[in-house]
């Protein structure tokens, strides 16, 4: 309970967070693109097309970039796996050497995952339910009250679904491909 206190986040609904002062925000995953790979021209035509991607957006995005060391521990115990499978003595020596090698290798080199985020957000306008009067209250339920919201939701995830696309878009022009998170993604 202590460290929700500190998250902004009030739930997550279809891919969609919802934060505690209304925002809403949608989180693409996208594939990287090396540079350094292509020629000047390929470069530079990447580079404007990215340029014309951010100043032709209304909105501001936020990029993330994740990085976290190779887990290989599941990768050896295959190898090991399939050592004991083997009955050759000759390919098990092998297969011993090999995970040998990569276990060397993984320490002496720091081998990383990189994950490419993009984080779209949406501010819905403030709507005016005239929740305060009495008379409302008496009128209309929790229910008319949760109905509302709904489709307040709804609308405001239609608005987010147009700025997510417009980033998806962008980036196509560019070689990148962007997939728009799930809820347990978003989660995890």
């Amino acid at each position: 309970t202590a460290t929700q206190q500190f998250v902004p986040i009030e739930h997550i609904r279809d891919g969609i967070i919802t934060m505690k002062n209304g925002e809403l925000r949608s989180i693409l995953m996208t594939n990287s693109l090396n540079l350094a790979l292509k020629s000047e021209d390929e470069q530079e035509a990447v580079l404007l097309q990215f340029q014309a991607l951010l100043n032709g957006l209304e909105f501001p995005v936020q990029f993330f970039v994740q990085s976290r060391r190779l887990n290989i521990k599941p990768y050896i115990e295959l190898l090991t796996s399939r050592e004991k499978e083997v009955s050759e003595d000759l390919l098990k020596i092998q297969i011993r050497e090999y995970m040998g090698f990569i276990q060397k290798f993984t320490e002496d080199t720091n081998i990383m995952t990189k994950h490419f985020f993009i984080v779209v957000p949406y501010l819905p306008p403030a709507i005016n339910t005239g929740s305060g009067s009495m008379l409302d209250a008496l009128s209309f339920g929790k229910d008319a009250h949760t109905e509302q919201e709904n489709i307040n939701f709804e609308s405001a995830r239609i608005q987010l679904e147009q700025r997510v696309s417009a980033v998806s878009q962008g980036l196509s022009r560019i070689g990148v491909r962007a997939q728009k998170l799930g809820t347990e993604e978003v989660v995890e």
